[in-house]
């Protein structure tokens, strides 16, 4: 039977090529349009290339006419109704792909099925590149739609036209891509009317929708760029005696750059690419908080030649933004701050009698400074004695005249025996006077033991005024560095979700 078979079919296509040509289109009038159905089956997606702009796909294209030539009667074949011979031995329609790259990539050279009937059906695999334009305005979270359309070349619409075989694409066979999702591939049939020729050229146009898996960018690119953008608030948050401060913000600032590189290298030349804004503007944000970060630490490290801090400033930054910023010093609360110990005038109203003669009576200097209260000096002249007995650094304002005073209400009483003095607080009663009561040994001499004591205490006015400064200038470095850290995590916080929300 087979040999039968091969018999007839040696005869049929003996037949059927005596005056057959394939370089005519096969129908009885040329007045006659032929009608080629078209139908594509997307089997892989290949590659995607953004930057490039080229889709790589793998499609199995069949196309199916009549021929008016190749016909015959099946029964006098022995029955045989379909034959399978080269496709380079018939006419074939020149249908190529318009929007292909470069390298025009036909179907492959198979051979054709012809039916009794006439019927002709060329099955071809085709590896096609097509040029797809790629939006990434909202990568990684983007959807692409490339377009592949197909047409004759030479034909136009009143010699062959072109009909779907399906409404779409055949996506059975499809094999899964790991980075792109196939959502669908319609046929639009259009019949375009090029400005080159008055006659229309029909196509038909397979538009594959694509929509990228995300996760392989989420985590490798967008989480670590939101982890290093919240670092760089951070920055104002170390210590400025760190001195680590810069070198964070330089840190943060070279990690960003190479993840923008990364994304830049992957992503077409294309002004639409959120991420690289967001990378942008984090970039400026770090650069911006590097540059007050410098501007804070010379603030911090005021000296103690610097001026004091402007009356402004102690109301709008050491009072208002603490509190806002949650800035207390030790002993602070987030209810009241604590208040401002005010220095005593250094010269006060003096009132001292001194006879200027070491007799044997007793002697009695008070001196008195305002109208301050006995219970609210007894514990910071206790710390004023204490710092006088020890060593005191150099510097400080020069001596003052001999009468002038010392400290508010402090008697110096001097005995009979060897010069041995009592030093002692004024305004208390016996019993108070006995607790607080300092023995020392000073010099008979009272107007330079005066003279001794006034100089080692300007000496330590001048050292507390200026360790106070300093500590002023530095909370106004810390409250300036909680500001700006708060402004920065409101920030960067409002950025990414407004970014990764509409890239969402």
């Amino acid at each position: 039977c087979e040999g039968a078979f091969a018999k007839y079919a040696q005869k049929l296509l003996t037949d059927l090529m005596a005056n057959y040509t394939s370089a005519l289109r096969p129908v009885e009038d040329t007045d006659t349009v032929l009608n080629v159905t078209l139908q594509v089956t997307l089997s892989q997606i290949i590659d995607m290339d953004e930057r490039n702009q080229i889709l790589t796909a793998y499609l199995w294209i069949r196309q199916v006419w009549f021929d008016a030539h190749l016909r015959w009667d099946k029964d006098e074949y022995d029955g045989l109704d379909t034959i399978r011979i080269p496709g380079s031995y018939v006419w074939r329609p020149d249908i190529v792909l318009y929007n292909a790259d470069n390298h025009f990539t036909g179907p492959m050279d198979t051979n054709v099925v012809i039916r009794h009937d006439g019927q002709m059906m060329w099955d071809s695999p085709a590896i096609t590149k097509s040029s797809c334009k790629v939006d990434v305005s909202f990568f990684p979270f983007d959807g692409q739609q490339c377009r592949f359309t197909y047409g004759s070349w030479t034909y136009n619409g009143n010699q062959l036209d072109i009909l779907n075989a399906m409404e779409s694409a055949d996506l059975a066979d499809l094999v899964d891509n790991v980075e792109w999702e196939v959502l669908g591939m319609p046929a639009e049939k259009n019949i375009v009317q090029y400005g080159c020729c008055a006659d229309p050229y029909p196509d038909v146009t397979y538009t594959l929708k694509l929509q990228r898996r995300a996760s392989f960018y989420v985590f490798n690119l967008l989480i670590p760029c939101v982890m290093i953008s919240f670092l760089a608030p951070l920055g104002f948050y170390l210590p400025a005696d760190s001195g680590e401060k810069v070198s964070l913000g330089v840190t943060v600032m070279l990690a960003l750059t190479v993840f923008q590189l990364l994304v830049a290298e992957i992503m077409p030349p294309s002004e639409n690419v959120p991420l690289i804004k967001y990378y942008i503007a984090t970039m400026t944000m770090i650069t911006a908080s590097t540059a007050l970060t410098i501007f804070i630490m010379n603030i911090h490290h005021c000296g103690p030649d610097a001026k004091p801090v402007p009356k402004w400033a102690k109301i709008v930054i050491l009072q208002y933004m603490a509190r806002m910023c949650f800035v207390y010093e030790v002993g602070e609360n987030c209810m009241s701050a604590e208040p401002e110990m005010q220095e005593p005038p250094l010269v006060a109203n003096t009132n001292c009698t001194m006879n200027g003669q070491v007799g044997p009576g007793r002697e009695d200097c008070v001196m008195k400074s305002g109208q301050e209260t006995v219970g609210g000096v007894i514990m910071e002249e206790k710390e004023e004695i204490d710092q006088f007995l020890s060593p005191v650094g150099s510097g400080g304002r020069n001596p003052v005249d001999q009468h002038s005073t010392w400290k508010s209400n402090i008697f110096l009483d001097s005995g009979e025996s060897g010069g041995q003095r009592r030093c002692r607080k004024g305004g208390v009663s016996g019993e108070q006077r006995k607790d607080r009561e300092i023995s020392c040994d000073i010099p008979a001499n009272d107007g330079l033991l005066q003279h001794n004591i006034e100089y080692i205490a300007n000496c330590y006015r001048d050292q507390r005024a200026m360790q106070k400064r300093t500590a002023e200038w530095k909370k106004v470095a810390k409250v300036l560095d909680r500001f700006f850290m708060w402004i920065f995590f409101i920030m960067v916080f409002l950025m990414s979700l407004l970014i990764m929300g509409k890239a969402i």
